[in-house]
């Protein structure tokens, strides 16, 4: 294909750059991430997951994940501050049961203190003095989180010298702030391993999708930097960056 054709099929990905929840079933069998992670987030939760467990699960998405483990209805509850995300959970957890509430402040949960025995927070935001306060004593705070340094092997690629997003967001210093709300830590890890995109489409509707990590990215803009990781796909048949990931599970 010529410059110009892969540009027309580059700009039909960014233009269908949208998502539903965490849906990315768009990408299917076109990138890979998170299947080596040295956890399993599921298992984990699992671990501590009774039939009477008081359950939140904040930053919930669209609730998908949630609604998996099957947990007692009157016995969950979930947040979730997109907009088109509450939209969502509204939708699908309230019918049930669930106590669902809007939330975008992780520091100001709309719930009262010594709620929950559990509380789950996978790839969103917290304030471990907040958690503290929310979950009973003995309660546990479970979460696998994004790393400052996710993908910016593949951010500096097509945007140099863009600033991390979240700075302070690793192990060691997170570790120290839930040490300092009163926590005591029961497990910490971090790893970082391979993100493979195998046609630069995905990669087009991806770097749309997580805007925050590629602010500004676009077709146009990136187009040169789009055409040299188009040849390294036609010589190796894959795009590889690095995903950073660390976990938590802090008991009060």
């Amino acid at each position: 294909m010529t410059a110009a054709e892969w540009k027309t099929l580059w700009l039909e990905e960014e233009a269908q750059a949208h998502i539903r929840g965490w849906d990315f079933s768009h990408l299917q069998g076109r990138f890979e991430e998170e299947h080596d992670l040295p956890w399993s987030y599921r298992r984990l939760v699992r671990q501590y997951l009774r039939n009477d467990t008081a359950l939140l699960d904040y930053d919930t998405g669209g609730g998908e994940f949630l609604l998996s483990l099957g947990h007692p209805a009157d016995r969950t509850a979930a947040t979730e501050g997109y907009p088109p995300n509450v939209k969502l959970c509204r939708e699908a957890l309230l019918p049930l049961g669930i106590d669902f509430r809007e939330c975008s402040n992780p520091s100001e949960i709309p719930f009262s203190g010594g709620s929950f025995d559990l509380i789950l927070n996978r790839h969103g935001s917290f304030d471990p003095e907040e958690l503290f306060r929310l979950l009973k004593p003995g309660g546990v705070f479970l979460t696998e989180q994004v790393g400052e340094d996710n993908e910016r092997d593949l951010v500096e690629r097509v945007l140099p010298g863009i600033p991390k997003p979240f700075p302070h967001k690793n192990l060691q210093e997170q570790q120290a702030a839930f040490q300092a709300a009163g926590f005591r830590i029961l497990r910490g890890e971090e790893a970082f391993r391979p993100i493979l995109f195998y046609d630069v489409g995905a990669f087009v509707w991806f770097a749309r999708v997580i805007e925050w990590e590629f602010p500004g990215f676009s077709v146009d803009r990136c187009f040169e930097r789009l055409l040299a990781m188009q040849e390294e796909i036609e010589q190796t048949g894959q795009v590889r960056g690095t995903i950073h990931r660390y976990l938590i599970i802090a008991q009060k």
